[in-house]
């Protein structure tokens, strides 16, 4: 072999590990490439779902009075939207809205686990009433977080409200946000304290919530901004200013609500009502709601708030009926109770189903 064969075959070895680390630079290269375009795709995607939520998704639900519908989706889908604050910005906005509806489940849970703990109740079987308060409170504690989280992305997204300051709405939804923003805030508050759990919720977050309905136009939101106004003042001793009288307030937001067609503010006077434990009012507050919604149909752009005002208010009637009767609110018969004198109550022959 001569010296130059020598010399190359004494280079080959070098030339391999050569070869060899730069196909590793060129591959490290190319998946790396991968990664950045994957995080581009899924920043697109991410802003593309978020911006199609809000300007369909959202209005297209609020249009509709399909609760059971509503709630499914915001369980369902709230993981795979929020995700995407993982790759682009945070949905905060919308995280808003998936809160404050998938709260809303977990709240229906716990009506019904309250209403089933009442039936056990009246039939004198202990435990299973105890059982069923105990996963009311669970119930009530899972509302507490989500609703808790929806009042987080709000202020995230608005700034702390109450502080003075009021946010640039860019449109409407944009401040029907901020008002839902508002009552979940009230609601995990509210969530909290039935679950006899500490959630971490703010305790001031009630007059937080009544500075900051003053920016919105109370006309233009069906009475629902003074009605939360109205209903911090009714449930905070000490929390009513000089000269007003928070259920003449209510009172007033009602018919601005009925006259809407979005009866939201039912639902804060009969809850203020309840708490003060003014049973005449809070029955006349059912009655005019039954009645609202013979005479005033829903508005079209917000059937869904109406569907829960009057879902919560079924609510209520059915939890005073059960108390006394033993069974929920006849179908039909929202509106009248079981001493009502004159008013036929639809009544079921047992002997059939024996």
């Amino acid at each position: 072999m001569t010296d130059l064969q020598q010399a190359a075959t004494s280079r080959l070895p070098g030339m391999a590990r050569l070869r060899g680390l730069t196909a590793a630079v060129v591959a490290s290269v190319a998946l790396s490439g991968c990664g950045v375009v994957n995080h581009m795709i899924y920043k697109t995607t991410g802003d593309v779902m978020q911006g199609f939520s809000k300007n369909h998704t959202v209005p297209y639900l609020l249009e509709s009075s399909d609760l059971a519908m509503g709630c499914s989706m915001s369980e369902a889908t709230a993981p795979l939207l929020m995700s995407f604050g993982r790759v682009t910005s945070e949905p905060d906005q919308l995280a808003v809205m998936l809160y404050l509806s998938a709260g809303g489940c977990s709240e229906e849970h716990a009506r019904e686990y309250e209403l089933q703990g009442l039936a056990a109740l009246r039939a004198m079987n202990a435990d299973s009433a105890e059982d069923a308060m105990i996963r009311q409170k669970r119930a009530h504690a899972t509302a507490a977080k989500r609703y808790f989280r929806g009042w987080q992305h709000h202020n995230t997204f608005y700034g702390e409200p109450g502080n003075g300051e009021c946010p640039d709405f860019d449109d409407d939804l944009d401040e029907f946000i901020y008002l839902a923003g508002l009552l979940s805030g009230l609601q995990a508050l509210n969530a909290e304290i039935q679950s006899t759990s500490a959630i971490g919720v703010p305790k001031n977050v009630g007059s937080m919530v009544a500075r900051a309905t003053s920016c919105l136009d109370n006309e233009k939101w069906w009475g629902a901004p003074m009605a939360l106004r109205a209903t911090v003042w009714a449930m905070i001793p000490g929390a009513t200013p000089d000269g007003e009288d928070p259920f003449q307030r209510l009172e007033i937001a009602d018919r601005q609500g009925e006259e809407a067609g979005v009866r939201i503010s039912h639902v804060f006077h009969a809850l203020s009502a309840q708490n003060k434990g003014d049973n005449e009012r809070l029955r006349d507050v059912i009655r005019n709601h039954a009645e609202s919604l013979d005479e005033t149909p829903s508005n079209e752009q917000w059937r869904f708030v109406d569907a829960m005002a009057t879902q919560m208010i079924v609510a209520i009637s059915d939890r005073m009926w059960v108390e006394s009767n033993g069974h929920r609110t006849p179908m039909g018969q929202l509106g009248t109770f079981w001493d009502d004198e004159g008013d036929a109550v639809e009544t079921m022959d047992l002997d059939d189903l024996l």
